[in-house]
């Protein structure tokens, strides 16, 4: 596979025309996107969690013809705890999911695929990378989370199969929402425009007190129980680096126009080390080195009770940027000179503008959004810190993306092995900064 992802000294794909979403408008190779005979969108859901069950509901709120056709997850009661308050809004007339459509499994998602126009790829992280390949396979609009992979083998599934899907003309959002808020949108663009000069480096920041967990229940077995905890495994989630600071280090990787050429680390668990948290660190800092010698400094980790930060500051050669999820987006001048301050107050939803203008560009039949490629790189550079904190060596880009090493189970079903394991007491081995092999 010829791969461009080798080389992050290229142009960021032409920065710009990826990045701020709705640039790329060519006509879809066929008349409408859906082409069903009628202007009803059919829509599946893949992964009935949380953040697709909220997926549907912003797909509907964008008030377009869209119906819920067909839904698919690896547990049943996902697919109820899902349905039950979609129905519940929005009845049968943006409803038909029958008994028959709601596909129960690991293989339950190609089916699902197959009745849908536009499909929604919210499973854990781990399985994105074939669910992905088959919605572009089978030729559908696709909504996918981020992030795309949890391994360099996973990541060099979705680059290629992001290439098809440019070939085919398939629109691809992912699910990194900031290219989709304003703030980040228009600071950013005036940081492109030279406003602080040339970025010579910066800190991102994903600092807070951690998320769920699910206790093990009587009869589950090893497979189910890390798939009901899938925070906590890397081959499902690829560690809170991967699942939730990738956001700040695209971020970074949009800011430079560039992904980092090596990564150097550490990284460990200090608070959170009981049997029921897997494999993963409570923390990781990591510095990201990119071709023109620019330094950002990564940090993230969960603490609870310590005091948490979300968000990202540049320093450029005339003034620094700070920006947040909170709708902060501030430009100042050394000195002391506010350049630009973005209103808070005139800030739409990104989780909503994400599926709005999807769903927009699907309905007037166009080519808009490539988010995969650009999706797929910026879960690599958190892919890169995770390896760089596990080791706690520095590690190339080049060497990373090219690893061999699969954190998948070599066989998915109920009474498999995934490849990491607890002992006889219950625990499960982690990295060790010196002694672990990543790559």
């Amino acid at each position: 596979m010829k791969n461009s992802g080798n080389n992050p000294r290229r142009d960021f794909l032409k920065a710009s025309a990826l990045v701020a979403g709705g640039m790329i408008i060519q006509p879809l190779s066929i008349p409408r996107a859906y082409a069903t005979g009628s202007d009803e969108i059919k829509l599946a859901v893949i992964g009935c969690g949380g953040r697709g069950t909220g997926a549907v509901f912003q797909a509907f709120e964008t008030g377009h013809n869209i119906k819920l056709v067909a839904m698919a997850d690896a547990f049943r009661d996902r697919i109820d705890k899902s349905y039950e308050p979609i129905f519940g809004k929005y009845g049968k007339d943006k409803v038909d999911v029958p008994e028959a459509r709601k596909f129960v499994g690991f293989e339950g998602y190609k089916e699902a695929i197959k009745l849908a126009d536009v499909v929604i790829l919210a499973a854990p992280p781990g399985f994105r990378p074939d669910h992905f390949e088959e919605a572009v396979k089978q030729g559908k609009q696709i909504f996918m989370e981020k992030p795309v992979a949890t391994d360099a083998a996973g990541i060099r599934k979705v680059l290629a199969a992001a290439e098809e899907a440019k070939k085919k003309k398939l629109n691809v959002v992912v699910g990194l929402q900031r290219h989709y808020q304003d703030n980040y949108r228009e600071t950013i663009k005036r940081i492109h425009g030279g406003a602080i000069g040339d970025i010579v480096g910066g800190q991102v920041y994903w600092n807070d007190g951690g998320v769920w967990v699910n206790p093990r229940q009587a009869g589950q077995t090893e497979m189910e129980y890390q798939m009901r905890n899938w925070y906590y495994f890397n081959w499902l989630c690829g560690d809170h680096i991967v699942e939730q600071h990738v956001h700040n280090l695209d971020v970074a990787n949009w800011v430079k126009n560039s992904y980092p050429v090596k990564a150097y680390g550490t990284g460990g668990r200090q608070v959170r080390t009981g049997k029921d948290h897997g494999e993963i660190f409570d923390h990781h800092s990591v510095t990201f080195t990119y071709a023109d010698g620019t330094v950002i400094f990564s940090e993230c980790r969960h603490f609870p009770g310590a005091t948490n930060r979300v968000d990202e500051r540049f320093q450029g050669t005339k003034g620094t940027a700070y920006l947040s999820a909170g709708n902060h987006g501030v430009l100042t001048e050394y000195g002391g000179k506010e350049i630009y301050n973005h209103n808070r107050d005139n800030n739409r939803n990104p989780y909503q503008v994400e599926h709005d203008e999807l769903f927009d560009a699907i309905v007037k039949g166009e080519y808009r959004f490539a988010d995969a490629e650009n999706g797929a790189k910026s879960t690599m550079t958190a892919i890169l810190g995770r390896y760089a904190s596990y080791s706690g060596k520095e590690i190339s880009w080049e060497e990373a993306l090219n690893s061999n090493i699969s954190l998948m189970p070599d066989v998915l079903a109920w009474d498999a092995m995934p490849k990491v394991l607890p002992n006889e007491d219950g625990f499960y081995p982690y990295a060790i900064p010196g002694k672990t092999k990543v790559i």
